[in-house]
């Protein structure tokens, strides 16, 4: 338990303060090159800081619940989804700074909040801790639609990074369902879209 904590505290140093390093390549559009005006480049950057945001709350999710669970390949199943959250926090970090934008000032903020709810879903027992997984990766795979809808339409690298990503939140939802996840209550839903919504509006601007 022991080394497993001291794991986790790691996780969230490196999450919040090193430069993130993906093992997967950055998606590109191939022969897509991205020309953008400055107003485009804010517009994309607040979008991808709230997206970058998002990839930190998924470490700091996933990184509770391996912690959480008593059950050894579930375990192995949040550390996979939570190394492929890392390949986004790298992807997002490194469009911020291509658009000259920066991550959020407020990330040990949202970090803290995200490891707090994925704790307690862990502690719920593994079948609710996959059903948060469900309901999270539903609700991030409709705003990362939202943010393909408003992206500027020649900003081909952050569409390229924002579609991969969807692809992948949907293979964790889909992982989490096989595994044995309950659908939560609708309350819940409801208090998680809230709690998201404050998130990306905020994260927008700070």
């Amino acid at each position: 338990m022991i080394d497993a904590i001291l794991a986790t505290a790691d996780s969230a140093l490196r999450t919040i303060f090193a430069t993130p390093h993906a093992s997967r390549a950055c998606p590109t559009v191939p022969e897509r090159a991205t020309e953008l005006s400055q107003a485009e480049k804010a517009q994309a950057g607040a979008l991808m800081r709230v997206n970058h945001v998002g990839e930190v709350c998924a470490q700091a999710l996933y990184a509770a619940q391996a912690l959480g669970t008593r059950n050894p390949a579930l375990r192995a199943q949040f550390e996979r989804a939570s190394a492929e959250e890392a390949d986004h926090l790298a992807w997002t970090h490194q469009r911020l700074d291509e658009l000259g934008a920066r991550p959020s000032l407020l990330n040990p903020l949202w970090y803290a909040g995200a490891f707090g709810l994925g704790l307690l879903a862990g502690r719920l027992g593994d079948r609710i801790s996959l059903g948060f997984v469900v309901e999270t990766e539903k609700q991030v795979e409709a705003h990362l639609q939202g943010h393909m809808d408003a992206l500027p339409v020649g900003d081909h690298a952050s569409r390229a990074i924002v579609a991969q990503m969807q692809a992948d939140e949907a293979q964790h939802a889909s992982e989490a369902r096989h595994a044995g996840a309950i659908e939560l209550p609708g309350p819940v839903q409801e208090l998680m879209r809230a709690a998201a919504k404050v998130m990306t509006t905020v994260a927008h601007r700070i």
